[in-house]
């Protein structure tokens, strides 16, 4: 019989910092990463001393690639004045910070530190587009990559077998992307920060300046469903069903959760921890799933004692539009085949019973990849503290929210619990 898995000692989130997302080819990684580290420290209720914290962990998936620099743990450590205490840098594609985090998590519980910044970084606006797709294919197999599959194909191909499955359409793909355009302008830190009635519109009144024909686009639905206004990648994802190319940086700091009430008298505690890995896409039994996600999400409600249905709201995944779908499944929150009906019901809406990605999630708020994974525990963070402003979720009971972050085509998943008590 499996061991049931608890952390040692408790661990809370009682800082967090977040640039704004977008292109900034005049920074650097340095750059992003003060600014996280500069809000982070500020936003300690009670104070931090920088040279109390006991260790960092950051994340980066491929700044060896994107701007041909290695080795940012000793970069991070000397920008921070954090030498000679250790700093460590981690990897897992998308899921980098959260590894991180995980790891900063785990380095508490064990009594090794009390006091440890956690975070992540990267920078894609160095390259072109061409080059950010090869980059960012170094996180897929080498199976995928010998037959051509880049993540559009990847995603699509998921999609594809959805719809073949559970009898879906690309509106159910639509629902999703204009959910989270509608909450992208309640984020000042999105990338995005424009519904898709917003784009839709932009699109009309370039029109009428150029005096060419008007379009007649009777909804957002119908925007969408235009090749000329979202054309096609890799059947069936268009260009609204893909995330941008992203720079930025997230940092929180944790602490042992009996000193806590030291930094803040609003602790956000770690409920749940999981991570699972998952097979490359020839291998898998089901392309409608992941089956990281599953060993994630069962480890973290296991860990918290706590089920799908505890779950108020949640950050997850969204690469592209269809992986919000299979992970609403694959974490429980519908049953399988039901995500893309919920969608449309309006669950997911951030007045809804069960708000998915407040933030706007990595399609419209940005996924500078190593950074995601912080970025989306940022954001939980902040609603559970009730500081989300005119994104926060309309629930004046708001206690247990969590974070969902994949890794590559599936291969690394990271599902963690945060709850304010």
């Amino acid at each position: 019989m499996a061991r049931k898995r608890k952390l040692a000692r408790g661990v809370a989130v009682v800082g967090g910092g977040l640039t704004k997302l977008g292109l900034f080819k005049d920074r650097n990684c340095k750059d992003f990463f003060a600014e996280a580290y500069t809000e982070m420290v500020n936003s300690v209720d009670k104070g931090i001393d920088p040279k109390d914290i006991d260790a960092v962990y950051v994340g980066n998936f491929t700044n060896d690639f994107f701007v041909k620099q290695s080795h940012w743990a000793p970069i991070i450590a000397d920008l921070l004045g954090n030498v000679p205490k250790p700093v460590t840098r981690t990897e897992g594609a998308c899921a980098s910070s959260a590894l991180a985090f995980r790891e900063g998590v785990l380095a508490i519980a064990s009594g090794m530190y009390d006091i440890v910044l956690v975070g992540g970084f990267e920078q894609m606006s160095k390259c072109s587009t061409e080059e950010v797709a090869e980059g960012l294919a170094m996180a897929a197999s080498p199976y995928e990559v010998a037959a051509g599959f880049t993540f559009p194909g990847v995603f699509g191909t998921m999609a594809t077998a959805y719809f073949a499955k559970y009898g879906a359409t690309r509106e159910a793909l639509f629902n999703v992307t204009i959910k989270s355009h509608n909450n992208a302008p309640l984020n000042p830190k999105a990338q995005f920060p424009m519904t898709v009635r917003d784009f839709m519109n932009a699109r009309i009144e370039r029109s009428k300046k150029k005096a060419e024909p008007v379009p007649a686009w009777k909804d957002e639905k119908a925007y969408l469903a235009d090749p000329a206004a979202n054309p096609p990648v890799a059947w069936p994802m268009h260009l609204f069903d893909c995330c941008p190319i992203s720079d930025g940086a997230a940092c929180m700091l944790l602490v042992a959760e009996d000193m806590a009430r030291n930094f803040t008298d609003v602790p956000i505690h770690v409920a749940g921890l999981g991570q699972g890995s998952g097979y490359s896409l020839h291998a898998k039994k089901d392309l409608t799933s992941y089956e990281a996600t599953r060993a994630a999400g069962n480890a973290a409600y296991e860990m918290s004692g706590l089920t799908p249905n505890d779950i108020q709201f949640s950050e997850v995944h969204d690469c592209f539009s269809i992986a919000e779908l299979v992970t609403m499944e694959d974490l429980g929150f519908v049953k399988p085949g039901q995500a893309h009906r919920a969608v449309a019901d309006g669950m997911t809406r951030l007045d809804g019973p069960r708000p998915i990605n407040t933030s706007g999630g990595l399609k419209s708020k940005g996924h500078p990849v190593g950074a995601t994974g912080v970025a989306q525990l940022y954001e939980v963070w902040t609603q559970l503290r009730g500081q989300a402003g005119n994104r926060q979720v309309p629930n004046p009971n708001l206690r247990i929210g969590a974070a969902h972050n994949l890794g590559g085509t599936g291969g690394t998943c990271t599902f963690t619990i945060l709850e304010r008590r």
